[in-house]
């Protein structure tokens, strides 16, 4: 074979990046060995791979066909290192969480799971859904666990457990007083709420989808937390997952409203990319999680 694996690993860093500086810092390699790399592939086939704009390397046609071919064959050459080091099989994995599957859930899965194989290593990223789709679509992460939707045509999603999203205040709130609430009532008031592309704001804003423009949002956050928080000192009312708020309700220290009307039930799924190669720790990680959960259909059985 004319090309070597570190070609394929550098084409492969570029096409994350869309930048040869960047793929270079990610590799620790010199910019000019990452540029020499990536121009003797295409050299010795007398081919292109990306289409050059500025400073910016975007994949053209061949370049698209290649990425999901080249990853797989670094996947597996992993694989095939750590068995002739007398290694387990279950290398490095990358896997995307959302915010709330990532805070309330996944980590105490990683956690068992690396008790289990003491040799694996896992890197969690902690995102939104838009960010972690986009991340799998790259092929930048192996697995992603999220709360929303996902359209994106290169990737499967498995449903996995039912969650929903609860309208919530503070204490001393006027509405925790009321014993029945309307819409107008919650259009009245002032919001704080999570961020355009996470799959809580997404949910909501499906549920609120007649009335969006009539909603008074005070306050946008990335974290659930920080809302738990503003909505705790008075900056408003919020909505997240019920999962989320479970401590803080059952503390007294926030109030569920009742919007039986509302349309907040959604799914936590799993997701990868359909043309990415299953490697033995994606499909262990992906058994230990159903294993794990197995008894669970809805976030409010987690104990």
């Amino acid at each position: 074979m004319r090309h070597t694996l570190k070609q394929l690993e550098v084409f492969i860093a570029v096409a994350r990046m869309d930048n040869v500086s960047r793929a270079a810092e990610a590799l620790s390699l010199s910019q000019s060995a990452t540029s020499t790399a990536l121009a003797e592939l295409e050299k010795q086939f007398d081919c292109q791979l990306f289409d050059r704009i500025g400073k910016t390397l975007k994949l053209n046609e061949l370049g698209r066909s290649l990425l999901p071919k080249a990853t797989t064959l670094l996947d597996q050459a992993s694989e095939i290192e750590s068995m002739l080091q007398g290694k387990a099989t279950l290398g490095l994995l990358k896997v995307g969480a959302t915010l709330t599957v990532g805070n309330y859930i996944a980590t105490s899965l990683i956690g068992s799971f690396m008790k289990q194989h003491q040799d694996c290593q896992i890197q969690l990223r902690v995102q939104n859904t838009s960010v972690i789709l986009q991340q799998i679509a790259h092929y930048d992460l192996d697995l992603g666990l999220i709360e929303g939707n996902c359209q994106h045509p290169d990737l499967v999603a498995e449903p996995w457990m039912d969650d929903e999203l609860v309208v919530f205040c503070a204490p001393n709130h006027p509405l925790a007083l009321k014993t029945k609430i309307s819409m107008d009532d919650l259009l009245a008031e002032t919001w704080v709420l999570r961020e355009p592309g996470s799959g809580t704001r997404e949910t909501f804003d499906h549920a609120f989808h007649h009335h969006l423009s009539a909603l008074n949002i005070r306050l946008v956050l990335e974290h659930t937390e920080a809302i738990k928080g503003a909505v705790e000192s008075g900056l408003g009312i919020g909505c997240i997952s019920r999962l989320a708020l479970r401590d803080y309700l059952q503390r007294g220290n926030l109030v569920a409203i009742a919007t039986p009307w509302l349309d907040l039930q959604r799914q936590f799924m799993f997701v990868w990319h359909k043309k990415k190669y299953q490697t033995a720790s994606m499909q262990a990680f992906l058994a230990h999680c159903k294993l794990q959960t197995s008894d669970v259909s809805h976030t409010n059985q987690i104990q």
